[in-house]
């Protein structure tokens, strides 16, 4: 799948000014806690935040570890200007470059980073698009680089559904509700990842998010 001009802007329908104060909603310094274990970023890692949004999990990463470089990728260059800010204010080094996740490989080149991250992003997807994005990270990780999504999973419970109606009405239920029927686990799998594991499961306001690893071969 090629580049696409467009995409959906943070929080859905919702105000870009609205969208930290909604995410934190989410449970989010958990999440992004665990996301940063799960990566374990060393020194002179390259990570790449595909679909980083404000920035927040970028300029997480690179205070947990200041000696790798991260790179945070979006399409949205409003989001991107407060996530420069973000990461001035904490003193945080991060680059953060205007792309789409479908295209990282293009923007950073292939095999070029040593983890790819991506948070809250393939739920908001068109299916096809959530392959061409895994599909992305997978030529973006160099073999032996680790993926770590963290994002809207199997709503395995009443209470769970329910609460996901949220995230549903926010950004539509055609392109959530594969998410909430737990499609990722294969997505993954099918772009060439190998070692898919769902490693944490996190209860919302809005629904479970679940957090997958898997590794590109080699190395």
């Amino acid at each position: 799948m090629t580049p696409t001009d467009t995409f959906t802007p943070a929080a859905g329908r919702l105000a870009l000014g609205l969208y930290d104060p909604i995410v934190s909603l989410t449970r989010e310094r958990l999440w992004r806690s665990l996301v940063a274990m799960h990566a374990a970023p060393r020194p002179g890692d390259v990570i790449a935040d595909v679909g980083c949004g404000t920035g927040s999990l970028a300029v997480l990463l690179g205070r947990a570890e200041p000696l790798a470089t991260v790179i945070g990728v979006d399409p949205d260059p409003a989001v991107l200007r407060l996530a420069r800010r973000k990461a001035a204010a904490a003193g945080a080094t991060a680059d953060f470059r205007t792309g789409m996740g479908d295209a990282v490989d293009d923007l950073l080149g292939p095999e070029s980073a040593d983890t790819v991250v991506s948070s809250l992003v393939l739920h908001q997807c068109p299916v096809p698009m959530k392959r061409a994005i895994l599909a992305a990270m997978h030529r973006t990780l160099r073999p032996g680089g680790k993926l770590v999504i963290a994002d809207y999973g199997r709503q395995r419970t009443p209470a769970m559904r329910l609460a996901f109606r949220i995230v549903q009405f926010v950004d539509g239920k055609q392109d959530t509700q594969p998410n909430a029927d737990g499609i990722l686990p294969r997505l993954i799998a099918e772009a060439g990842f190998e070692g898919v594991r769902e490693v944490e499961s996190v209860a919302t306001v809005t629904g479970s998010m679940s957090f997958y690893t898997a590794r590109r071969a080699g190395g």
